[in-house]
């Protein structure tokens, strides 16, 4: 395990595994209710924790962060736990642990943001992808503060937010993510004579995230 965490990264490598346990509660869920395993996202647990706009503004404030660890189906748990480990551990490396997980928690929280605004009030919407753009966006920036070469991350950029319009994916989810990863990674720039800030920046920005999360109405509910 030590041997693992020094090459992966321990937060990447616990944050992988946050989320495979998930999937398998969520999938004996299913199986307690008759449903199949594969099916998790037909489960009791799953229906408590994945995000519906309407439900986080009844009050169910935990959704937007306990979504981005539930996945739909196990091709979807291992496509993102895949992305998590590259994306993942190399940002780690350069972060450090703590920065690392308040950037993955931040993009997550974006994503959830842009879900709640602009989402369907009444779907679900489950999957580490939102944060998983928003490593993606981070390595943009850092690698620009760092004038190195960004045309290949581009390309990927672009297949990806491609593939995100294909029906079932969160196209919102993704792009709010993207956007609060770079926005995480510009603090951690801007700081960077200023260690000492760059938690605090980071945790400043998570809060905003999770107040307009779990208090702003959706566009659609206001336009009912």
């Amino acid at each position: 395990m030590r041997t693992a965490g020094r090459r992966w990264g321990v937060i990447t490598l616990g944050l992988i595994a946050a989320n495979v346990v998930m999937f398998v509660v969520t999938a004996i869920s299913a199986a307690s209710v008759g449903n199949p395993p594969a099916d998790n996202y037909q489960s009791p647990v799953f229906a408590d924790l994945a995000q519906m706009p309407v439900l986080v503004q009844l009050g169910e404030w935990w959704r937007p962060i306990t979504a981005a660890f539930l996945h739909i189906g196990p091709v979807h748990l291992a496509m993102n736990m895949l992305a998590l480990l590259l994306f993942g551990s190399e940002l780690e490396r350069q972060l450090g642990r703590w920065r690392f997980l308040g950037l993955y928690l931040v993009s997550a929280l974006g994503g959830a943001v842009a879900i709640q605004l602009f989402g369907n009030p009444g779907g679900y919407v489950a999957g580490a992808s939102t944060a998983i753009y928003g490593l993606l966006g981070a390595l943009g920036v850092l690698l620009l503060a760092s004038r190195q070469d960004i045309r290949g991350l581009l390309t990927l950029l672009a297949i990806n937010v491609f593939i995100s319009f294909l029906p079932g994916v969160s196209l919102l989810g993704h792009l709010g993510g993207l956007v609060a990863g770079a926005l995480a990674a510009g603090v951690l720039v801007a700081t960077r004579r200023r260690t000492d800030l760059q938690l605090p920046g980071l945790a400043l920005l998570g809060v905003v995230l999770a107040v307009v999360a779990v208090t702003a109405p959706t566009v659609a509910v206001l336009s009912i």
